[in-house]
């Protein structure tokens, strides 16, 4: 059987912050073991999906991609990282002091900014002199076989390799303005795709993105799979369209 639906940019984010809680290796870490959620839009709705509690998502992001002439107001206080350990928050630890305490196997969740779906690269846009979270983090998570997970949108699909762009940006060069670095990473790359399989056991495939009156950066997903598990794909993205956009 096959359907197709439409999901916003918000509804992805909580499409796939369901899924990654469903995920075996997570749901594993909750009874034992640790599970780090970096700061960013995608991850705040994991932090919902994980602890069970609403929050103001506005307060878990660092850097953000708003309109150019638009200035939110966005909260002044801005929510401590979310360390579960044995799936009990620990807030003596944030995103890099559990990385002393974490073993082979446990959880490090962080977005990313653009995506290679086919390659399985994300790439991470850098602010900071010393490499942002990624950057104090990285080395930790190869050197102690932690699982890197990537939640991103199929919306942050880009044409171009991003190695080859992290290259040309990274060529010297008179700058108008801020040029971000971007850090290509590898990891367990987990998009509206793997939520869909993980949650229903259909396929997902993008068969369109965009819209308008809210829809800008949507994207269009074709389902198939068992009658039943269509059906209950299609229920699932019911459940979730109206999500707010986080403004």
């Amino acid at each position: 059987m096959k359907a197709e639906i439409v999901l916003t940019v918000a509804e992805s984010k909580r499409l796939i912050a369901k899924g990654v809680a469903a995920l075996d290796f997570v749901q594993e870490k909750l009874r034992e073991g640790i599970i780090v959620v970096t700061t960013g839009s995608t991850n705040a709705y994991i932090y919902e999906e994980l602890t069970g509690k609403r929050i103001d998502k506005r307060a878990y992001l660092t850097g953000r991609t708003t309109p150019a002439t638009l200035s939110p107001a966005w909260p002044s206080t801005p929510l401590p990282d979310l360390v579960l350990v044995n799936g009990q928050p620990a807030p003596e630890l944030d995103r890099f002091s559990a990385l002393q305490r974490m073993k082979a196997g446990d959880v490090y969740i962080k977005g990313a900014n653009a995506l290679n779906y086919a390659a399985g690269i994300a790439g991470i846009s850098i602010g900071h002199p010393t490499g942002g979270t990624i950057g104090g983090a990285i080395g930790s998570i190869i050197a102690k076989k932690l699982r890197l997970l990537i939640p991103v949108g199929l919306e942050k699909e880009i044409p171009l390799d991003i190695h080859e762009l992290s290259a040309l940006i990274a060529e010297p060069d008179e700058c108008l303005g801020v040029v971000h670095s971007l850090w290509p990473v590898q990891g367990i790359i987990f998009t509206e795709i793997e939520a869909f399989k993980v949650l229903c056991n259909v396929e997902a495939i993008p068969v369109g993105a965009g819209g308008i009156a809210g829809a800008e950066g949507a994207v269009r997903l074709l389902l198939y799979g068992e009658p039943e598990a269509v059906r209950q794909a299609v229920a699932l993205a019911e459940s979730i369209q109206g999500e707010p956009p986080l403004t």
